[in-house]
């Protein structure tokens, strides 16, 4: 059995190469599916696409299935249609123990760029789910992505990593927008898009006071129904020039493949609107709003997912004893779900081994019941439990050390030599 991921996040690739990699709706990872299956027929598949990572995990019953990085990489390179020198040495790799602890820190929001938040477990569990939507997994990805999810819920409920501000959202408001405005009673806030990252941003600039806001998407359906469940005004996509003109903060999350809010609509925006200060918080990734934006004059401050990241560093020095312990729940899940997938790598041997001793008792039963045919039922139940014994106990130490040895990987050699021993053939 193999195990492997290949990813770029935060830590690794700049926003521009994220941005470049990710896949930014299900119909574009169905897409990717599908060539996956084409390219490599017996692995399994989930792909996790956010703003701060792109990453893709893939199992294979026999490891000489498993791709190559740079097999992996040819294929991001070739779907995106991105040359492999711009990307390949921020594409990093892990196989096996490594592969599983990175998913379980990426579930447990530990190598997070904000130490502790919520929303990735959501995204982990989303991507598992469209994984399953396009029968893209099986049973080695569906175990890991299951028991990331329990990981995460141990950490959440055994340290303390979610307390205080965790999320994107509640950081980039607190902790940029307060530098910005002293206060945002007063301000017209401006949402685009009407994802899960737009609703949390809106819960934590309510909790700041906002009233007004303006709620501009694509889809009337699901834009009136986000500016219904905050109190806010809908307004049609055809809108958004004069709706940039008229905001004080303004919230990108549309994940549109192209950047939204150009250098140049905005320029013609400030020149009609003045230069009051504006705050503009590109969550989006791909990125909505044009990097030129932010120097067209000195009182727009554009924010986006990277400039995060020296904030998210002091909050993970402020959490260091609890990230121990959630790294210590981590290392000890890794050992367990490792174990338990080398053991069950056993299985079929040890199947095999109990059926063929079985088999071999059975038969001599028989003979026996043969030769003794007037053996009262009583005297046959007891010589049955004692042969049953008897194999349990020759059993034992093979299963016993199979057990042991599975501890540190699948015993290859260990069951080659039971099989050769007992004279099993290969179902």
């Amino acid at each position: 059995m193999n195990l492997q991921v290949v990813y770029c996040n935060h830590q690794t690739a700049d926003l521009s190469i994220r941005e470049r990699l990710a896949f930014s709706s299900e119909e574009e990872l169905a897409r990717a599916y599908d060539e996956l299956r084409d390219r490599f027929p017996n692995s399994e598949h989930v792909v996790i696409s956010t703003c701060n990572r792109v990453e893709l995990y893939s199992a294979q019953e026999d490891p000489e299935d498993a791709p190559s990085h740079q097999q992996l990489a040819q294929f991001f390179s070739e779907f995106h249609r991105v040359p492999l020198n711009d990307f390949f040495n921020d594409l990093l790799e892990q196989s096996g123990p490594a592969a599983v602890r990175h998913l379980f820190e990426v579930a447990s929001s530990v190598d997070s760029m904000v130490l502790g938040e919520t929303q990735i477990v959501s995204q982990v569990k989303t991507a598992y789910e469209t994984a399953t939507k396009t029968e893209a997994n099986g049973p080695l990805t569906n175990a890991l992505f299951q028991r990331a999810l329990l990981v995460s819920s141990r950490v959440r409920t055994e340290t303390k990593l979610v307390e205080g501000r965790i999320s994107i959202a509640s950081v980039a408001v607190g902790e940029f927008g307060k530098s910005i405005f002293s206060n945002f009673s007063d301000k017209t806030v401006l949402i685009l898009g009407a994802g899960e990252m737009a609703q949390e941003t809106l819960r934590y600039l309510q909790d700041e006071g906002v009233k007004r806001i303006l709620v501009c998407n694509r889809s009337k359906e699901r834009g009136t129904a986000i500016a219904q469940e905050f109190g806010g005004e809908y307004h049609g996509w055809d809108e958004l020039t004069s709706l940039l003109g008229i905001a004080d903060v303004i919230v990108c999350t549309t994940g549109a493949t192209e950047p939204v809010v150009t250098r140049e609509m905005f320029r013609l925006v400030r020149k009609k609107s003045g230069s009051r200060p504006v705050f503009i918080l590109d969550l989006g990734a791909p990125r909505d709003v044009e990097v030129g934006v932010g120097e067209i004059d000195d009182n727009v401050f554009l924010y986006d997912i990277d400039d995060l990241e020296a904030t998210c560093n002091k909050n993970r020095r402020l959490r260091a004893k609890e990230l121990e312990k959630a790294q210590g729940i981590i290392s000890e899940e890794t050992e367990r779900f490792m174990h338990d997938i080398y053991y069950k790598a056993t299985g079929p041997i040890v199947k095999r081994l109990r059926e063929h001793w079985h088999d071999i008792s059975q038969r001599e039963l028989d003979l026996l019941y043969r030769k003794l045919p007037h053996l009262p039922e009583a005297d046959r139940s007891a010589v049955e439990k004692a042969i049953y014994r008897i194999v349990n106990k020759l059993l034992h130490p093979p299963l016993e050390t199979l057990r042991v040895e599975a501890k540190d990987g699948t015993p290859h050699g260990l069951l080659d030599a039971i099989k050769r021993l007992f004279h099993l053939k290969d179902s």
